[in-house]
């Protein structure tokens, strides 16, 4: 009798993760899992599975390094994506060749019209080239703070994410986004964008939430609002 007992208790434990969703999760190009460290996730319904970055190829375009990070996910069950910044273009680069449920953008971009256009001119004239690695990645540190003021609530961890970024994925990941080449912006992304982004800022974003006076670090300073879209569309 026992037996049974725990057999069903088993076996309905199974079931029950075996219908939750993968969701994986993308940061963005100066940070890692810790920009979601405040997000309340619905981990009843949800398999939260953060990825980390690959050192991207010399020269490797967007749509070519989302074919390397998408073999890190399962992709042939039921999955979600969610992307902050660089990872949110990821997404929507990965949404072109696999089929997930949803797709979530978070102050990202969907396609290259969305960027502003100092990004855009670079595919032009590339000025980041001429720059040293070691420089790129600390004048991150050095220009985050002026761009988007309010990390100051969460000024420790936005630093230590800069500080742990990999000086060659920089420089290589300025490259994949100075030349995307993503034209079509994608009506069933869904995209969360602040009114107070300075890093992309909104006037060039098709966004379907907006949060009014959300920075590009709203998923730290604007958790609250931030979880409550989530948990509403996913």
């Amino acid at each position: 009798m026992y037996t049974v007992f725990f057999v069903a208790l088993i076996s309905t434990s199974h079931d029950m993760t075996a219908q939750k969703t993968n969701l994986y999760l993308l940061s963005g190009q100066g940070s890692d899992e810790r920009i979601y460290q405040e997000i309340d996730w619905d981990t009843a319904r949800y398999n939260v599975t953060y990825i980390p970055y690959l050192i991207p190829e010399s020269g490797e375009t967007m749509n070519a390094y989302a074919h390397r990070m998408a073999a890190a996910m399962d992709t042939s069950n039921a999955f979600s994506l969610v992307g902050v910044s660089l990872g949110g273009m990821i997404s929507s680069e990965i949404k072109t060749f696999t089929n997930p449920e949803k797709v979530i953008l978070i102050s990202s971009a969907k396609c290259r019209a969305e960027l502003p256009w100092q990004y855009r001119i670079q595919r032009i004239l590339p000025f980041y080239k001429l720059v040293p690695k070691n420089v790129l990645k600390y004048a991150a540190l050095i220009a985050q703070p002026l761009f988007e003021p309010d990390r100051k609530s969460h000024a420790e961890v936005c630093s230590a994410m800069l500080k742990s970024k990999n000086k060659v994925f920089t420089k290589r990941s300025i490259q994949m986004i100075m030349n995307w080449d993503k034209l079509d912006s994608d009506p069933e992304i869904i995209h969360i964008h602040g009114t107070n982004d300075n890093t992309l800022p909104i006037k060039r974003i098709d966004a379907t939430h907006v949060v009014k006076n959300g920075s590009h670090m709203m998923t730290l300073t604007r958790a609250n609002e931030v979880s409550a879209i989530l948990n509403n569309v996913l």
